[in-house]
């Protein structure tokens, strides 16, 4: 498994801590429920995740609200809606992943964590973004 995808297990497990128990981004920025050591570039990489996301949820919300088809983002599952939280963070702000990187990724964590439909879903939502919302290239 690459060092960015556990990563971005961490992530999702803050921004679930964050969702369902108010955890604040400080908090979980010390990565404190991991058990054992995170190496620097997996440590580094899931607090700009989970930070940023964080700071940035009005923005990514309004989006995955925009693209939500009889759906209320109250309804969301939660480990769906951290996983579409910390994708459209990356895709809008982290340059450096390219968006269907951020995609497949998202679909793979989907598949691993969310429900039996979770990674089509994300792929829905995320793609839709990517095609309407995003002005920058690949």
């Amino acid at each position: 498994m690459g060092h960015r995808r556990k990563a971005r297990e961490y992530a999702l497990q803050g921004l679930y801590m964050h969702e369902t128990v108010g955890i604040s981004a400080d908090d979980l920025a010390g990565l404190g429920w991991v058990e054992k050591e995170i190496p620097g570039d997996i440590r580094d990489f899931a607090i700009d995740l989970i930070r940023g996301s964080i700071e940035h949820l009005e923005e990514i919300d309004s989006l995955i609200v925009k693209h939500l088809k009889n759906w209320k983002l109250e309804r969301l599952d939660i480990i769906d809606k951290a996983i579409l939280r910390i994708s459209i963070y990356s895709m809008l702000h982290l340059r450096d992943v390219p968006d269907i990187v951020t995609i497949d990724e998202a679909i793979e964590l989907g598949k691993m964590y969310g429900g039996e439909n979770s990674g089509q879903f994300i792929n829905g939502i995320l793609d839709a973004i990517r095609i309407s919302d995003l002005q920058h290239e690949e």
